[in-house]
């Protein structure tokens, strides 16, 4: 009994000693195949590099730690790409999928405190003539969740201001992760079935002039909620006006909170796709100033409708709002002074089908109300099709009980005019296309004066304010009417904005009605 019992505790020592060697030689074999994989089946372009590696066969998991990358050119050596990792833990390899079902199925990936450099002008053109994949894929590899922790990403170009893209903070979550041979050559080179990610800190260069920043955001079942989302000139007003060669608009962008709900993006037939069912911007706050001494810009200027429909990609969005938003817009049009301003608040407005993928007749509809010039309220309502290629449109406008003397901000500063009086109630409809329009407007109004100034902005030329006030009409009402009405046609300055067009139709028919 005793020599049977020392039998089974030599066996049972016997497979353990066997059980651990034969672990401890798969780990070693494992290791070996793992560094014969990164020094040999990586391209001959990349340098890699690495402190450790750590393999748990019993535990199927394995990890590397200060891992790094560098990509470069093939024909010149320029570096162009640096990755490093403190810590690439996968774990939970399914050995027997990779034997027998010919896949490699991993449960877990990690990656602790990227950091990821990317030089795009150091890339030679036609660098890789083999499509999109650099790496081969031999076997399926089935990834149920991937981990990107607390990532500092930076995208450089050339030149003194190089930074084009930067972000830290930065966390992303994929499950249900797909790559085979099929995937590896799209643009998206993995299949995926859910993300998340979120930031701290996002910059954008939106280009020579204007720069994009996020305080942070969170994208979590398919809605992306950016927070402090700016967008300005990086110069003052004064030094963009020396720096452009031709009249470009100054911004300054505010939007407490910026929310996108259902997205859905990716490539369709190798054009790019994005849609969204709702997209909301809370309290934006634009700020938008024109220097006129500048040289006019000559380009043609086109309607929004032929801007959505030759974007570069398609876009869906179902339904735009806009809520508590303001707009602040200054002209400066005499070296005397800095110009005047006009304003709207409390702006709420609604967009629906802001797309080019919709079909004729659907059409973008846009309704705001606003108070303009702080009491003023105005009511717009404004609609085109999009795949209409003479970009018709139609713009409405009911304008209530205003001060004419609020509008000498602007006027005195730009125009050398002075306006008195009040008008009570304005309507106003502009049907039009790209290049011409008809306007059908009327406006109740009493006590309106107008005073011209000399050159210099300070005094009054009374002698042709005088003649001015004998061809204007003072009072719309006459008899028993109580709106003067007027229509006008008006032809589009195409090298001007769409606001540039609306503004000459409103002229042309206060021309009319008031003269």
């Amino acid at each position: 009994m005793e020599k049977n019992f020392k039998k089974i505790v030599y066996i049972i020592l016997a497979l353990g000693a066997v059980f651990i060697i034969g672990t401890v030689s798969i780990n070693i074999i494992l290791k070996n195949k793992l560094e014969d994989f990164i020094k040999t089946r990586l391209p001959e372009n990349m340098i890699r590099s690495y402190d450790d590696i750590t393999v748990e066969t019993f535990g199927g998991s394995l990890s590397i730690t200060n891992a790094s990358l560098i990509i470069k050119n093939k024909r010149n050596n320029q570096e162009h790409t640096f990755v490093n990792v403190e810590k690439l833990k996968i774990s939970d390899i399914s050995y027997w999928d990779y034997l027998f079902n010919d896949e490699i199925n991993i449960e877990n990936i990690s990656l602790e405190n990227p950091t990821i450099a990317y030089y795009e002008n150091r890339i030679e053109k036609n660098e890789d003539s083999h499509g999109n994949s650099f790496i081969s894929i031999y076997k399926p590899i089935i990834i149920e969740n991937l981990k990107i922790n607390n990532t500092r990403l930076a995208i450089f170009e050339k030149g003194k201001d190089s930074t084009k893209l930067y972000t830290k903070g930065l966390s992303v979550e994929l499950d249900g992760i797909k790559i085979d041979k099929n995937t590896i050559t799209k643009k998206i080179p993995i299949e995926y079935k859910t993300y998340k990610a979120k930031s701290d800190t996002v910059f954008v260069k939106v280009g020579p002039y204007e720069n994009l920043t996020a305080k942070g955001f969170i994208i979590e079942n398919r809605t992306a909620v950016f927070k402090d989302l700016t967008l300005k000139t990086k110069y003052s007003k004064r030094e963009l006006s020396k720096l452009i060669s031709k009249e470009r608009d100054h911004y300054n962008l505010a939007v407490e909170s910026l929310s996108i709900k259902s997205i859905d993006f990716g490539f369709k037939n190798n054009r790019f796709f994005a849609e969204s069912d709702m997209v909301s911007l809370t309290t934006p706050s634009l700020e938008i100033y024109r220097d006129k001494l500048v040289t006019d810009n000559e380009e043609s200027k086109p309607l929004y409708s032929k801007m959505l429909r030759n974007l570069p990609f398609d876009l869906t969005v179902d339904s735009l709002q806009i809520s508590n938003g303001k707009i602040k817009y200054e002209e400066r049009q005499n070296t005397e002074n800095m110009g005047g301003s006009i304003n709207f608040e409390n702006l709420n407005a609604t967009m629906a089908n802001v797309s080019n993928t919709y079909k004729s007749p659907t059409k973008t509809k846009i309704e705001i109300d606003a108070h303009f010039m702080e009491k003023t309220p105005i009511s717009v309502n404004w609609s085109f099709d999009v795949q209409d290629k003479q970009d018709r449109f139609q713009f409405s406008a009911e304008v209530g009980q205003l001060a004419a003397g609020r509008l000498n901000s602007f006027t005195e500063p730009n125009l050398k005019v002075m306006l008195e009086g009040n008008t009570n109630k304005t309507y106003f409809t502009i049907d039009g296309n790209n290049t011409t329009s008809t306007i059908d407007m009327k406006i109740s109004y009493s006590d309106f004066k107008v005073t011209l100034l000399q050159k210099d902005g300070k005094d009054k030329n009374k002698f042709l304010s005088t003649i001015a006030n004998i061809f204007i009409s003072k009072n719309s009402e006459k008899k028993d009417e109580y709106y003067k009405e007027g229509k006008a046609d008006a032809t589009r300055n195409k090298s001007k904005s769409v606001f540039n067009f609306l503004w000459i139709n409103v002229k042309e028919a206060l021309i009319k009605i008031l003269i």
